[in-house]
């Protein structure tokens, strides 16, 4: 398959750059694959599409303040760090910005009084830098006084404090990600009491989103591409839920692509998903058998993107490029604080 194939055209007013008033009034477009048609509803008539005994599967990561402004002491340039993974106790992987100013050896400062300060001890892959922090106290916190939330580079803006909030869902809890996984952010406590109350079973997985997601797929054949690894966790409590669902004749929900390639990566053949950590790099696309996933909420994503192939593996390409160019039409916004759509 070639990548233009998963290509289409977006008018950039349709790329939505705050999130809605309301988590949940955002709209919600509701693919049927046994009939081939659509509904166009609010996010919070998901209820009508849920029954009990189902499973809605959601990733609790929690999106970090990674992104920091900083100056290089040696000269007083102004450089900027966006942390992309934790390698081992103080050493963070980071991209940097402009690159060729920073080099092993350099320290930069991220605040006038010295409190976190990082020294560029290497490199990593695609031109990231190895980064070790040096700081007093406590680093999540500094982090959290001193960084900012990464958005995704299609915001065009600064993240400011409402994204603090609204760039992550409301069942966060495990710290890790550099992007939300945001088909969970329409969801709001009372939303999610009244899926329990119907009947529906909630479980949790944790993904940590990695720079894949601000990366493009480069290959012009789709087959060549290859994911970067992210590492997920899945608890016995939360496993047992989710095979207690499958084997008693529930449908499995995935909330977001994330949740479904933790559940993809942590099956056996026979769709019986294993407790315990792993590192993904699995890539889904038309031809994939899913082993777990049901039916699917998720968002609008960017042409040529591997999430957008997700989604074509779960259904149709050319009925999803058909459904994106209504949503089109009908103004549906589209990205991480877009509209949503449950494919079922």
């Amino acid at each position: 398959m070639n990548i233009s194939e998963f290509d289409y055209d977006l008018p950039p007013e349709l790329i939505a750059q705050h999130p809605a008033d309301k988590r949940d009034e955002s709209r919600l477009l509701v693919v049927h694959r046994d009939t081939d048609t659509v509904e166009h509803r609010h996010f919070y008539d998901i209820l009508d599409y849920l029954e009990p005994g189902d499973c809605l599967v959601m990733n609790n990561s929690k999106v970090i303040p990674a992104r920091l402004f900083g100056v290089k002491e040696q000269t007083g340039a102004k450089v900027e760090f966006l942390l992309i993974k934790r390698r081992e106790g103080d050493v963070w992987e980071s991209m940097v910005k402009p690159g060729k100013k920073l080099h092993p050896g350099d320290v930069v400062s991220f605040d006038e009084a010295g409190r976190l300060r990082a020294e560029i001890t290497g490199y990593g892959e695609d031109g990231t830098r190895m980064v070790r922090f040096l700081y007093e106290g406590d680093f999540s916190q500094l982090l959290s006084e001193i960084g900012k939330i990464p958005l995704p580079p299609y915001i065009d803006r600064e993240s400011d404090q409402e994204d603090r909030e609204r760039y992550q869902t409301v069942y966060c809890r495990d710290e890790g990600s550099v992007a939300a996984p945001t088909a969970g952010l329409h969801f709001t406590e009372e939303l999610l009491q009244k899926v329990r109350e119907k009947g529906v079973r909630t479980a949790f997985v944790t993904l940590h989103v990695g720079i894949g997601t601000f990366r493009p797929v480069k290959c012009e054949t789709v087959e060549e591409h290859r994911m970067h690894f992210e590492e997920y966790y899945i608890d016995e409590e939360n496993a047992g839920i989710i095979n207690e669902t499958k084997a008693a004749g529930g449908r499995i929900i995935s909330v977001g692509t994330t949740s479904t390639r933790t559940l993809e990566s942590a099956a056996d053949e026979e769709g019986w998903v294993r407790a315990g950590s792993g590192s993904t790099g699995i890539f889904i696309y038309p031809g994939y058998r899913f082993k777990v996933v049901d039916a699917l909420i998720t968002n609008f994503h960017l042409p040529k993107s591997t999430l957008l192939m997700l989604i074509s593996a779960l259904y149709d390409r050319e009925k999803i490029l058909k459904i994106y160019g209504e949503a089109v039409s009908m103004r549906y916004r589209f990205f991480s604080y877009g509209d949503g759509m449950l494919i079922v």
